[in-house]
């Protein structure tokens, strides 16, 4: 199935007990409100569906995986509220995530900024390639990573992620990130990362589904409060993108992209 969104897509496929579910914008993968919504839509779908037994969250092209927010729609952003819906599409992501009684192999086939270090925190298996460097941008323009923050946090610790956080502009390394716990392969090449989500997702998809569920449920405790803990980071983020700090290096950003 494919549904057509703001310039972009999302793109889900089952076969054979794996579903994969595929994003695309046109601007280095980066997430407009719609997308966020429909992934999470996708994911919660997949996590009810019983030809669903391992779900594959990746996208398209070969450089960058995710560009996190669309800053298209953040330069918009205009009240509290709005601030708090597009900042909770991201939430609505990773409860999915965790919610989904199914494992997520996410593939990671390039670099990935900002909500992008979100989505690779909160799948349960993320497989990449050598490129694959990360970088928590938000506090170089006025917010920081709130949303994502206690997935990040859950899967590499306080003190990367804190490192990761303060450090705005440094690229980290995908061996970096191996080390940390954010990715749990590196593979040299493309070929050989898809050949390793293939191997894994066709073991999961024969392996015991209320197994795995169990499994899920056990790896994901002490998150039941993730609900409103995220509704109250979103908030956080809500309201410091309203500031004219924010504004002014988001709008310099967005001329010097046009220039470019």
């Amino acid at each position: 199935m494919l549904l057509e969104v703001q310039n972009g897509y999302v793109k889900t496929e089952t076969h054979n007990y794996v579903t994969t579910i595929e994003f695309f914008h046109p601007k280095g993968n980066s997430l407009p409100g719609k997308i966020l919504e429909e992934l999470a839509k996708e994911i919660h779908f997949a996590g009810t569906h019983s030809e669903t037994r391992v779900i594959i969250l990746k996208s398209a092209g070969d450089r960058i995986f995710c560009s996190g927010a669309s800053f298209d729609e953040l330069i918009h952003i205009k009240t509290l509220e709005e601030g708090i819906k597009f900042f909770s599409g991201f939430a609505q992501i990773i409860n999915a995530v965790r919610k989904c009684p199914k494992f997520v192999i996410g593939r990671v086939q390039g670099r990935s900024v900002g909500g992008g270090i979100g989505l690779i925190a909160a799948v349960d298996y993320a497989i990449a390639v050598e490129k694959a460097e990360v970088r928590l941008s938000e506090l170089s323009f006025g917010i920081g990573p709130f949303v994502i923050g206690p997935a990040v946090e859950r899967k590499i610790g306080v003190s990367a992620f804190s490192a990761l956080a303060i450090d705005s502009n440094m690229w980290r390394t995908s061996e970096w990130a191996k080390r940390k716990g954010l990715f749990s392969e590196v593979h040299e090449n493309i070929e050989n990362m898809d050949e390793s989500i293939q191997r894994l997702a066709n073991t999961l998809s024969h392996s015991s589904p209320e197994a795995m569920a169990e499994m899920k449920k056990a790896f994901w405790k002490g998150t039941e409060n993730w609900d409103e803990l995220l509704k109250d980071k979103a908030t956080i983020s809500g309201r410091l993108i309203l500031s004219s700090f924010a504004k002014n290096a988001i709008g310099k950003l967005l001329n010097e992209k046009a220039q470019a």
